[in-house]
């Protein structure tokens, strides 16, 4: 069975709120509870993607707050909290429990409460004499964010700053690599696997891969652990493989502009939580939900702009075709005379007309809302002439280098303070060796339009330090495919014609092809010196190779400590369904960064190592 991250968190969530009871088939407790809901904000971000106000509701939720807010006391109420387990959580608890705020208390922790906090959780409810209107203590292990089926975020911020930090000690490198590993391990236990663990050798990713190894390994010697379900039967299945990666690995992912739909809307429109908001077309701002109840996103997502553009066309002339024939069946013929039959016919035309009502609603709702999106979208792709980023540095990945004079001219010419900035770090990390004389030359360019320069500084530095970026110089440099200008039908398709499609989807990235060979299994010198963990084997197999932890592999989970983006997310996607058989592979990530805020991060390290001129961070933004 393929795993299915956003359904299996979904479901321990509707237990969690049905107070922990077994849930029968409709999804509902048999005994219908009333109850508030108290979370905090983390929580609530875990929650925000996979439950809407109307299925609280029917899980008999009628109120719901966040911990920190004033409340009043409800009377005869149950309360369900679901928060972090940290010191001023449990501070508030104990507060709400001595003020009697509620009947009972069902307190379930995102993550396993440490000991010391549990006991400062008794000792506080105790002292208050409150500790009867505790009902349940529950460890969830949901401690991260699901975006869809096969996308989830630690939300764990700035971990790529904290782990490249100089000034950074050991204990602060621990505490971050723990904080990842109890992440991974929340989502393994969610999933209810063990897999075998992959990851290169040397720092973070074998770090974490390491951790898990020997948390996975504590925990299953308990004999009620949480991977017990199907005992032996489990077994029997073939595991899943989780490849670790460190974003160091390829960072020319993280800071590339797209083209495709699904990165495009992230890093121009800055997708959070499913959730972003447009200018509408009469002024003010329209908010929009985008995640796998949107049968448009869910199938366009990984298609280039232009190709959208003409799915949104196509879609609206559908819709309008299907009204026409609506009107045209109900309308009956004018001038005709009455007759018995026809009444007959009309009115079943008319039952037909009233029941497919909804379903055109919602697809005009679709439409309305992708051709705005869309439409903003466009006035940035021209007005930063993003096409140009786009192909240049495709090309400058795939040729390793530019030419002088096309380089300095993108910086010259349209496009923000950071669409310059990441074209120029796109150039240091593309480049085999790094020209001086060329390197100066950007450096000036970007001071000259009054960009600070600290984190193309910063990697130009990592760069010839001889850090290894495995770019995708070293992948087949197949010439990227250039659509030639296509002339669509009109409206948004017609603006589009000037925008070059880009099928930058034609160079594999390095992530997915390891992936790929990974999940193969076959002797490949490019893995070949990749550590293997299996938690389940006796502590001699580990980290070693060995027959049976080698594949293939039809399930993978892929994690980027340091930030992910949806660039990497659709490349995996793309790899998983066009195997045959058809793969299944999870990404997810320390948090999820558009190419701006990734950038700010390097920025912030290049000051950190006194690097950059002195123009301010933020005016690299604008």
């Amino acid at each position: 069975m393929a795993l299915n991250l956003r359904q299996k968190q979904t479901e321990c969530i509707i237990r969690m709120l049905n107070l922990n009871q077994p849930v029968n088939p409709t999804g509902t407790a048999n005994e219908e509870v009333y109850k508030m809901l108290i979370y905090d904000k983390f929580c609530q971000n875990i929650l925000s993607p996979l439950i809407h106000v109307k299925d609280l509701r029917k899980h008999g939720v009628t109120l719901y707050f966040l911990i920190d807010k004033d409340r009043k006391p409800v009377n005869d109420v149950p309360a369900v909290y679901f928060v972090q387990p940290n010191q001023s959580n449990i501070q508030r608890i104990v507060a709400d429990a001595s003020r009697s705020l509620y009947d009972s208390f069902y307190l379930n922790f995102s993550s396993s409460i440490p000991r010391p906090l549990l006991e400062d959780l008794a000792s506080g409810t105790l002292n208050s004499d409150s500790i009867h209107r505790i009902s349940k203590v529950h460890d969830q292990y949901l401690e991260f964010v699901t975006l869809e089926d096969n996308l989830f975020s630690l939300s764990q911020k700035s971990t790529y700053l904290q782990l490249n930090d100089p000034s950074a000690g050991d204990k602060e490198i621990e505490d971050i690599i723990e904080r990842v590993v109890s992440g991974l391990f929340c989502v393994l236990a969610t999933l209810a696997v063990v897999p075998i663990i992959r990851c290169p050798r040397g720092g973070p990713a074998e770090m974490v891969a390491s951790a898990l190894d020997q948390k996975l390994r504590d925990h299953l010697l308990s004999k009620n652990n949480l991977f017990s379900e199907g005992g032996s039967f489990a077994s029997s299945f073939q595991r899943p493989i989780l490849c670790i990666f460190d974003r160091n690995f390829e960072l020319s992912a993280a800071i590339q502009h797209d083209f495709r739909y699904r990165p495009l809307v992230h890093d121009i429109l800055g997708l959070k939580l499913n959730r972003l908001s447009v200018p509408g077309e009469k002024g003010g701002m329209k908010s929009y939900e985008l995640d796998t109840s949107d049968p448009f996103w869910t199938a366009n997502g990984s298609l280039e702009f232009p190709e959208v553009a003409v799915e949104i066309e196509t879609q609206l002339n559908t819709y309008k075709k299907d009204v026409d024939e609506v009107n045209r069946r109900t309308g009956g013929n004018a001038g005709a005379e009455f007759d018995g039959t026809d009444l007959i016919g009309n009115t079943k035309h008319l039952m037909n007309a009233v029941n497919s009502l909804p379903e055109l609603t919602e697809r005009k709702q679709v439409i309305d809302k992708h051709t705005n999106i869309a439409t903003v979208l466009l006035g940035q792709i021209k007005e930063r002439s993003l096409d140009a980023f786009v192909k240049k540095e495709n090309d400058m990945m795939d040729r390793g280098g530019i030419d002088r004079n096309e380089l300095l001219a993108v910086l010259k010419g349209k496009g923000t303070k950071m669409d310059k900035l990441r074209f120029a770090i796109t150039y240091i990390i593309s480049s085999e060796t790094i020209n001086p004389a060329e390197a100066e030359a950007v450096e000036s360019a970007l001071i000259e339009s009054e960009v600070d320069t600290s984190a193309f500084q910063y990697v130009k530095k990592i760069k010839s330090l001889n850090v290894s970026f495995a770019s995708a110089n070293s992948a087949s440099r197949n010439n990227i495919v250039d659509w030639a200008e296509k002339l669509y039908g009109q409206s948004i398709s017609a603006v589009t014609a000037g925008v070059k499609n880009l099928l930058s989807s034609d160079r594999q990235l390095a992530l997915t092809r390891t992936v790929d060979a990974l999940m193969e299994g076959k002797p490949n010198p490019e893995i070949d010196s990749y550590l293997v963990f299996d938690p389940r084997a006796p502590r001699s197999g580990s980290g070693s190779s060995s027959n049976h932890l080698k594949g293939p592999f039809k399930e993978a989970i892929v994690f980027m400590i340091g930030g992910g983006n949806y660039v990497e997310y659709g490349s995996l996607q793309d790899l998983a369904q066009h195997q045959q058989p058809v793969k299944h592979v999870i990404y997810g990530t320390t948090e999820i960064l558009t190419g701006m805020e990734f950038v700010e991060q390097l920025s912030q390290l290049g000051h950190k190592m006194g690097l950059g001129n002195s123009v301010a961070t933020s005016s690299a933004t604008h």
